[in-house]
């Protein structure tokens, strides 16, 4: 149905001549106004929320972590040891940022970041454990093998010794692309 003027002499009313002009007069009322203003408040409000509950607090290079990414590791993290602190956490988050970025230019590839890092420090941490610290470790602690011959635990004190190498040496290296990278962190 076409739009019929109230007006017969082909003279618009006044309020169609604001619709044609794009004013609305139904917005110049004081509840208008009064809905617009506190519908534009609470948006501003609901942001602010959202900007203080998620920040960032730590800076690798160009790579954020949020709190709310710090907050999701550590849930996981304090389930496996109840005595870890935020701070260790997030020193965690950054040295693995780090890792996994030298072991993309490496171009390892693998379908999970944990399997990148395992061949990262394959690749580049390799201890070298000699067979005779094998043997000085266990002459050393023979008490703790109750009474167990060497070879039947040689296998695991080179493991022991492997990993307390790999750790020794993967903390140096951490330290050094540490050295190299702008870090900021700002856990409150």
């Amino acid at each position: 149905m076409p739009f019929k003027s109230s007006n017969v002499k082909g003279r618009r009313s006044k309020n169609t001549q604001l619709l044609v002009r794009g004013k609305n007069p139904r917005l110049k009322t004081p509840f208008t106004i009064f809905f617009i203003m506190c519908f534009f408040l609470f948006a501003l409000k609901s942001l602010s929320y959202a900007a203080i509950k998620d920040y960032v607090v730590a800076f690798v290079d160009d790579t954020a972590i949020t709190l709310s990414e710090l907050n999701e590791v550590y849930s996981d993290s304090i389930k496996l040891n109840p005595e870890i602190t935020k701070e260790e956490v997030l020193n965690s988050m950054i040295n693995r940022i780090l890792i996994l970025r030298e072991a993309k230019k490496l171009r390892l590839n693998a379908t999970a970041d944990e399997e990148i890092l395992k061949e990262y420090i394959s690749l580049r941490i390799r201890p070298h454990i000699k067979e005779e610290d094998v043997l000085d470790f266990y002459k050393k602690y023979v008490d703790n093998f109750q009474g167990k011959e060497f070879e039947a635990v040689r296998e695991e004190i080179e493991h022991y010794l492997t990993e307390k190498e790999i750790n020794k040496l993967l903390k140096n290296h951490i330290d050094k692309l540490r050295e190299k990278a702008y870090i900021k962190m700002q856990l409150h």
